[in-house]
């Protein structure tokens, strides 16, 4: 995988990272896409999930009129954010990286770890999001 989700020999990944910040991958599924920002001093994820057959992890604010629990944000420090609007259009680009299942990736202070159950990120502060068709949920 790009950047460092998979486990890949460490000159590799710093030769990526040189040439860019913000990368996207996808679940083997393809249910789910990311797109992840690294800075020099932080680093960031949004993952969005296009099927689910659950309710959202968390009731849609009365704020957002748009259909809402597909977008979630994880920042190294802090709370998910989940954002309002649907899932928009599936990333099927041939070029995707695809995070295979059982592959961990570590984006500065947080870690995420692709499964056949879903799809889950946790940062520093131990807040995160676990992301399946079955369940969404955040902590």
């Amino acid at each position: 995988m790009h950047r460092a989700l998979l486990i890949l020999p460490l000159a590799a990944c710093l030769a990526t990272m040189a040439q860019a910040d913000v990368f996207m991958f996808s679940t083997p599924s393809r249910n789910i896409d990311c797109s992840v920002g690294l800075g020099e001093v932080s680093a960031d994820i949004t993952c969005t999930i296009h099927e689910r057959n659950s309710p959202p992890a968390l009731p849609q604010p009365s704020t957002c009129l748009a259909p809402w629990g597909h977008h979630f944000t994880l920042l190294e420090r802090g709370p998910v954010q989940m954002g309002c609007g649907g899932p928009g259009v599936r990333n099927t680009a041939t070029y995707v990286e695809i995070a295979p299942y059982g592959e961990v990736g570590q984006f500065g202070l947080i870690t995420c770890l692709s499964q056949k159950t879903g799809f889950e990120c946790r940062n520093a502060d131990g807040h995160g999001f676990f992301l399946s068709r079955a369940r969404q949920s955040v902590f």
